[in-house]
Formats: C-alpha cells, structure tokens, sequence
C-alpha cells in the first residue's frame, strides 16, 4: 500500500510567491537638479577651456546635462526608465534652445519699438518731415488696403481650386494642378513681385508702380497657402455625409455648398486667416511692385503707395538726418507689424472655437 505526501497548502490569495521587489524612482525635481548641475558643469569647463563661448556652453552644457540625468536615472531606476528621461530631456532642452531666438527677437523689437509708439506714429505721415518726427499712417493703410484686395484675389480662386482638387478633379489634371500648387509653395517671394511688374508693364508700359500690382503680387505667394490649407480641411469632411446627402436625392453642387463648406468652415476661416498672416510681412514683392511715398495715397489704381514692410527697410536704409530718428521708426513699425500678425493669429484661434462643429452632447 503507498503512501502519499500531504500536499502543500495553497498560498493565500494576493500573497506573493517570492520576495517582493520595490521599485525605485528619483525625487520628483531631482531630474530637473541633476540637469541644471550637469548644464553648470559644462559651462565651467567651456569658460576654462575655451573662454566665454556662449554656443558651446550651451552645447556643452545640455550634452552634460542629458548624460548625468541619464546615467543617475540608470542606476536608480533602471534602463527602461532612464532612456525614457533622457529623450524627454532632450526634446526639452530642443525646445528651450528654439525659443531663444523668439524671445530674444519680441524683447528687441518691443526694447526698441516702444519709445516711438505714439499717437503721432499712428496719425501722421512722412510728408515734409527730416529727422525727427513724422509717422506710419500713410504705410499701415497702405498695408491693410494691399492685403485686403490680394485676399479678395485668392480667397476665391484657392477655396474653388481646392474644391476642385477634393470634390472633382481625377486623373492627369488633378496631378497637374497639385504640382504647381507645390511648386508655387517654394517660389522666392521677389520671383512673384517680378511677375507682377513684368505683367503690368506689358499693359500700361514700363515704370509702373500701383497698389494693385503689390496685391497681384501678394496673391501670387497667398493663393497656393489657401489651396493647401483648404484642401487639407475638405479631406477632413466625413464621406458619410457627402452619401447621405446624395441618397436624399441632393445634387453634388447643393451638397459642396450646404454640408462640406458649413462643415468646414472653422479650418477654412483659420486657413485663410493664416495665409494673410503670411503675406502682410512681405517686403521684396512690394519694393518691385509698389515702391514708396512720404505722403498719403489710398488709391491703389493711381500711383505709388506705402506699405509697412518697404517703410521700415527704407528707414532702416535711408533714416535721414539725424539717422536714430528714422531707426526709430523703423523699429516701431516692425513692432506694428508683429502685432498685427499676432492679432491674425488670434483671431485664427477664435474662429476655430467659434466656428468649429458642437460634437458634444
């Protein structure tokens, strides 16, 4: 007769079978200590190394910085853990790299902009002024004047090409089309100011200057932003909707303007909103096309006007006596510039908050 042994109670439900193993993690500010530690270091050993370097003891600093949290990570938390600080170190240390320059150029801007931020930059000319003095008025219309009209040009033909490139277009045209657009993108802003002025002086003969040839000029560089950024939102649009529409028995065109574009229009708006912001900057188009006057014109058929960008370069290049003055203005009116592209911007954000579909309950 055999026996048999008594079998080994079963363990307890949640009780571990082995020791138990804690995981480790470092402080919560400790990454960010051993960084800055890591960024001191290598900035001492750049000063004494090389001197006061400031690219390399940043370079330096954020190599060291990266390897001490890195390797103190490694040895506290493990592999997994520590490869996992280092990337979010680096992309960190990336995007404070990138916003260097951005802060340093609004500081300067605003350093040097403010002093001429006055009443009478916003209500005066340049007419009869020499050295101190004198204003932005006749430039900041004239700006606003060309913008409108080169977004009246290119709102239409960019919103319809894009519709045709979503909704219609097949085969080799729609290729076509789509690599001009591309090509377009990347054309230097100066090759369109060009365009312009040749085809005006084929009309009206050479030596033409007009507010509407800076517009053409402007939509030349506008219309393929439009194009891309339009197309990009119509892909967007569920298809369910288009079939649901064309069961009902809607025609296509009736279903394009009543479903797709209703739709779409908090990334249209935001698109073409965008796309001004782009080109309200240009200046070597507008110094082809439009060139520059002291006094007021806001008639952009009949002579030269103003424009901000040009006003600044040709104050920046040719200030005057004394020079700091016609600095000075210049400085002031990239400051108006820089809020003028900053209020697009957020008016861009607004129309998406505004216009964008309710998908909520």
């Amino acid at each position: 007769m055999s026996t048999q042994a008594p079998l080994a109670p079963a363990p307890a439900a949640g009780a571990s079978s082995g020791p138990v193993r804690t995981q480790r993690h470092l402080p919560r500010f400790a990454a960010a200590g051993i960084f800055l530690a890591g960024v001191v270091l290598g900035a001492l050993l750049t000063v004494v190394t090389t001197g006061s370097n400031i690219p390399l003891t940043v370079v330096y600093g954020v190599v060291l910085g990266s390897l001490a949290v890195y390797l103190v990570s490694r040895s506290v938390e493990g592999s997994r853990k520590a490869t996992d600080r280092f990337v979010t170190t680096v992309v960190t240390s990336a995007f404070l790299l990138a916003m260097v320059p951005l802060v340093s150029l609004i500081w300067t801007v605003l350093e040097n902009g403010l002093p001429r931020l006055d009443s009478t930059f916003f209500n005066s000319s340049m007419l009869g002024v020499v050295g101190e003095g004198g204003g932005a008025y006749h430039a900041i219309f004239g700006t606003i004047i060309i913008t409108v009209l080169a977004t009246v040009i290119s709102v239409p033909i960019g919103l319809l090409t894009a519709i045709y490139l979503v909704e219609y277009g097949t085969g080799r045209l729609k290729k076509a089309i789509t690599f001009f657009v591309d090509v377009m993108t990347g054309i230097p802003s100066i090759v369109a100011g060009l365009f312009a002025y040749a085809l005006f002086a084929l009309l009206f003969g050479g030596g033409v200057r007009l507010g509407i040839m800076g517009a053409v000029a402007l939509s030349v560089l506008m219309i393929p932003v439009v194009v891309r950024s339009s197309e990009e939102v119509l892909k967007l649009v569920p298809n369910e909707l288009r079939e649901a529409a064309y069961a009902l028995g809607v025609p296509k065109w009736r279903t394009i303007v009543k479903i797709v574009l209703r739709t779409s229009i908090a990334g249209l708006g935001t698109g073409i909103t965008l796309s001004v912001a782009r080109v309200i900057g240009e200046t070597a188009p507008l110094l082809v096309t439009v060139g520059i006057i002291t006094g007021t014109n806001l008639n952009p058929f009949d002579g030269r006007m103003a424009t901000l960008p040009v006003f600044a370069f040709y104050q920046l290049t040719q200030p005057g006596v004394p020079a700091q003055f016609g600095i000075e203005r210049a400085w002031t009116a990239a400051l108006v510039l820089i809020i003028l592209v900053m209020a697009l911007n957020v008016v861009a954000r607004l129309i998406t908050r505004l216009f964008a579909p309710k998908t909520g309950r």
